[in-house]
Formats: structure tokens, C-alpha cells, sequence
């Protein structure tokens, strides 16, 4: 299904373009919320530099506009996203989702749940990115476009490896607990695809 609808929304500048514009919003969303989580004093290397990549992927999608229409997604309005709500929504649903698994189950609060959250939301979030960002290039290269991400991609196996070594100090069991954050993404992914598809021309 994303497949299909990746070749008609890059098969039209102004989706394709809104689409650019949707990743970059949802990218510097991420690094936004990487740096809200982190503690006022101990911010470790791996922090700061997962904070500043995922703000360069938001920049380096929002330029890549240009190459499709440079008059388009000047701003993050609902107007130049594809379905905003639910864009908007996915995110905060997921750390409020993870924060409340978290809580239940680490018995966590402060800031101890804000870094648990990154950890567990980030992974989600990295599997989520490993497994769309190549079917989107696959897109890219069918129709010869100018635009890339294969950069993105190689950065974001990077950090799905850095989430990974993270949460095995954090809980021997992480993994059994990643695969029910990867339930709660999954459904909220889902949701967010659907009404994608509602918005492109033919039904995808």
C-alpha cells in the first residue's frame, strides 16, 4: 500500500512536494521532542547528536523541495501538509502512549520517564523510518528524480543501532517491551497511511 501511494504522490509536485514537506515537519518534530526530554545537566553525546541529525534531516527534506518546486511549502501550515491532523497527532500520540506503558510498567516519573519515552519512542520511530525512507528512494529512482534521501537513510540505521545499545542498559527485557511499543506505532502509523490515501487522487 505505501508503495503504491508513494508512486502517485511523486508522480505529482505539488503532493510530492507537500509530501517533502510532511517528512521535514515530522523530522524536526522528532528533534523537538529529543530535546525536550533532556535532563538540565547530564545530556550525553549520543543525545545531542541524535537532536542535531534529526533537525539536519528536517532541513535537508524542507531544501529538497526546490528540486520539485521551489514556490511550494514555504511554512509547516495545515494547508502544505498531507493529512496535518493526523500528522500532527502521530507523534504526541505515540509519547503519550509509550509515557503511559512506561509508567506502568517501570513505575517511572520525572525526568526518568522523560529518558525511558526518548529511548522506547525513538526506536519506534528508527524501525519506522528504516522501513519507509528505502520505499520511498525505491520511488524516487523509478521515476529518475532529482530528489534523494539515501543520506537520511544511512543516518537513520545508524541511530536504530544507538537506540538499541541504549535500551539494552536500560532493561535487560527491552525487547519484549519494544515489540508493544512497535504495537502502539504500528496502529497509529496505520491510521496516519489511511488518511493519506483518502487525500490522492485515485484510491491507493
Amino acid at each position: 500500500m505505501l508503495a503504491t501511494q508513494l508512486k502517485l504522490i511523486v508522480s505529482d509536485n505539488v503532493l510530492h512536494a507537500k509530501w517533502l514537506n510532511t517528512l521535514s515537519y515530522m523530522e524536526n518534530a522528532g528533534a523537538k521532542k529529543i530535546s525536550a526530554s533532556e535532563h538540565k545537566e547530564n545530556v550525553n553525546l549520543i543525545v545531542l547528536k541524535h537532536a542535531a541529525e534529526e533537525h539536519r534531516h528536517a532541513y535537508y527534506l524542507k531544501k529538497q523541495i526546490s528540486k520539485v518546486d521551489e514556490s511550494l511549502c514555504k511554512t509547516y501550515t495545515n494547508a502544505e501538509l498531507l493529512s496535518p491532523n493526523h500528522t500532527k497527532y502521530y507523534l504526541h500520540a505515540l509519547d503519550i502512549a509509550v509515557c503511559r506503558y512506561l509508567k506502568a510498567h517501570f513505575n517511572l516519573s520525572g525526568y526518568d520517564l522523560k529518558f525511558a519515552a526518548y529511548l522506547f519512542v525513538t526506536y519506534a520511530i528508527e524501525v519506522r523510518a528504516d522501513e519507509l525512507y528505502p520505499v520511498y528512494q525505491a520511488a524516487l529512482d523509478e521515476v529518475k528524480s532529482k530528489v534523494n534521501v539515501k543520506s537520511i537513510i544511512l543516518e537513520e540505521e545508524g541511530h536504530l543501532e544507538e537506540m538499541m545499545n541504549q535500551l539494552v542498559s536500560f532493561s535487560e527485557d527491552w525487547e519484549s517491551h519494544a515489540a508493544e511499543v512497535i504495537k502502539i506505532e504500528k496502529a497509529l502509523f496505520e491510521d496516519w497511511i489511511a488518511a493519506l490515501a483518502a487525500e490522492l487522487p485515485i484510491s491507493a
